[in-house]
């Protein structure tokens, strides 16, 4: 699956160029976080990652192999608007499990990991929404992906909620599992990105490790950005 090789990765809708261009490379090791403005293009980038998007032109590689239903099949994705079914909290951890063949996962464990153990019996409609983004994530480690992706999965969340899924975050990390994370919260990414994509107007305007990016940030966008200035087109 690994090294992620972009390039010359593009995306046009009704004649305009919504990804303009994008060449990267992304490890195995760590947490990426993708930043930018709102309209940078980034919830759009990791839709074509994912292969939930066909881009116009370019090539996405995981490995040798190319962007597609394998390569999705290893692969998880939280949204940042929680999409979970009618059912109990436990029943949406088990038809992941029986669709992905995982019956012998540790759902009761991973809804631990979460915080979620004494929920596991309560329908979804009574959640928080902090404790559905957390059972979002757990359903998307049932079938123990190699590659989460996360799109503002933490917006608007409780403080407490917050910290759990970052420390579970990070946790998973150690583990070898490589996560790809969009956020707008700059103290967000400076906790738990290992390195950063920096997006603005559709094209990548920085790359880099996370601590070089926010002390000494090269493009004039990511110095506009991290200042609270850069002005979305």
């Amino acid at each position: 699956m690994f090294p992620i090789v972009v390039k010359n990765l593009s995306l046009v809708i009704n004649k305009k160029i919504l990804l303009n261009n994008l060449t990267c490379e992304l490890t195995s090791h760590g947490i990426t976080v993708i930043m930018g403005p709102n309209g940078a293009g980034k919830s759009l980038f990791v839709r074509c990652l994912h292969g939930l998007s066909k881009p116009t032109d370019g090539s996405i590689l995981y490995g040798n192999v190319p962007v597609g239903a394998v390569t999705r099949g290893r692969q998880s994705m939280v949204f940042q608007s929680p999409k979970l079914l009618r059912r109990s909290v436990i029943e949406n951890l088990r038809f992941v499990a029986n669709l992905n063949k995982k019956n012998n996962q540790n759902l009761t464990g991973l809804l631990k990991e979460t915080d979620l153990s004494l929920l596991k019996d309560q329908q979804v409609s009574t959640l928080s929404g902090g404790e559905k983004q957390r059972l979002s994530l757990t359903r998307a480690l049932v079938s123990n992906p190699e590659i989460l992706f996360l799109d503002e999965a933490t917006s608007s969340l409780d403080p407490r909620s917050v910290s759990i899924i970052e420390s579970l975050l990070k946790e998973k990390k150690l583990k070898n599992l490589k996560i790809i994370l969009i956020t707008h919260d700059i103290n967000q990414a400076k906790r738990i990105a290992d390195d950063i994509i920096f997006m603005n107007n559709g094209k990548i305007s920085e790359t880099g490790l996370a601590n070089d990016f926010f002390l000494n940030p090269q493009s004039q966008e990511a110095k506009a950005f991290l200042k609270g200035d850069l002005i979305i087109q």
